[in-house]
């Protein structure tokens, strides 16, 4: 099976559809023998780890922001980094500017972000696929709305889904407007500070020091869930990075190249996991086949399951035992991933004209794919230009 999966990608006009076809199914499952796992270490033709200047450069600025710059340790040695030794920083030999951070998050710092994504980020004023069909009385409070359903839940057992269940996605800062697949002055409202700050160090510690967190999009992935094979492009300025953040089950990412007929990579993104595309990565085709199990004995990766505390200056805040126990029920069977990108470059401004010409976005242009065995229910043509998982 790992030879059939080989040679999808090394032949056929349609190779990406193929492997991604491949990686999806569920009778007979994959063999998931192809794909690369960088928290295990993984070397072959196709990654890097001879580019000295681009390690020592970025081992550099973690140092210099953690030892001698006050501000700096205070966000990133209380956000997320801890293997400031041995930083898991990986770039693909065929794919230049697609960088891959396995998880350098501090441990039990992942718990806040989780806590983020379900309870904080679906809250209004912010947009989420639930708006499409119910009224905003009814998707206030989302969080609180679905709580005491998730807390009494038992595993195995089939239940109504709450709100919080429902979730595919969530955006946040500059809206992005699926029918029109666009950005626009008009729907904007805050971005979430925490964020920004953790994302603008993440991209100055890749060489993007003007880097501005502008928009975010969430996807909420169950395990029959799945991303079409897309392109960012909506952004207005492709010249700062996107930058993708993974928590909770682990998925296989594929990516490929600058035309839809070339060959793509599948590697697993594990909960933690930071990925950059930028420059000549920036504007790759990309894709999520498939949410796998966590590898352990766990139904929770081990390294959501550690608690630790947090220094009061932090960013990042302790969850409390009665949250924490929510996000654990729903992380069970349930992958979480934040992208951020810049929208507008530097003194640019929105062409006149673009103000969006729908406030709430189409129901058929939702791209998660369903669970089907098919070629998957989202057109390619929307979704090379949508803004999904990186």
């Amino acid at each position: 099976m790992a030879k059939m999966a080989a040679s999808i990608v090394e032949h056929g006009e349609d190779a990406f559809r193929k492997l991604f076809k491949f990686y999806k199914r569920r009778n007979p499952p994959p063999d998931l023998s192809d794909v690369i796992d960088f928290s295990k270490g993984v070397r072959n033709g196709k990654v890097s780890f001879n580019d000295v200047f681009f390690y020592f450069s970025v081992f550099f600025f973690f140092s210099v922001a953690l030892y001698c710059v006050n501000t700096l340790l205070l966000v990133f040695g209380s956000i997320f980094i801890y293997k400031l030794l041995f930083p898991s920083i990986t770039q693909l030999s065929e794919n230049k500017g697609f960088i891959f951070i396995s998880n350098p998050f501090l441990s039990g710092s992942q718990q806040y972000w989780v806590k983020q994504c379900l309870k904080v980020y679906p809250r209004k004023p912010n947009i989420c696929n639930l708006d499409l069909h119910m009224s905003a009385e009814e998707t206030q409070n989302i969080w609180e709305k679905s709580t005491a359903q998730i807390s009494q839940k038992r595993s195995g057992k089939r239940e109504p889904k709450t709100l919080l269940e429902k979730l595919r996605w969530v955006t946040l800062g500059y809206h992005y407007n699926w029918e029109t697949k666009t950005y626009s002055a008009d729907q904007h409202t805050p971005f979430p500070s925490e964020l920004h700050t953790v994302a603008q160090h993440v991209a100055s510690a890749c060489s993007f020091p003007d880097f501005t967190a502008e928009a975010g999009i969430l996807n909420y992935y169950h395990f029959d869930s799945s991303l079409g094979i897309h392109v960012d492009e909506s952004e207005l300025d492709h010249t700062q990075p996107l930058l993708s953040f993974s928590f909770g089950q682990s998925a296989i990412f594929l990516l490929g190249g600058l035309r839809r007929e070339d060959p793509a990579t599948a590697m697993f993104m594990h909960s933690g996991d930071i990925m950059v595309m930028s420059g000549p990565s920036r504007l790759l085709y990309h894709a999520v086949p498939k949410i796998v199990t966590n590898p352990g004995a766990d139904l929770v990766p081990q390294c959501l399951l550690q608690r630790s505390d947090v220094p009061e200056d932090s960013v990042v805040r302790r969850v409390s035992e009665q949250d924490w126990d929510v996000c654990t029920k729903y992380i069970q069977t349930s992958r979480i991933n934040v992208t951020v990108r810049q929208v507008l470059g530097r003194g640019v401004a929105f062409p006149v004209g673009s103000a969006d010409r729908s406030t709430a976005p189409s129901l058929n242009d939702a791209y998660h794919e369903s669970s089907s065995e098919g070629e998957g229910g989202v057109d390619e043509k929307r979704m090379r230009s949508s803004s999904g998982d990186s």
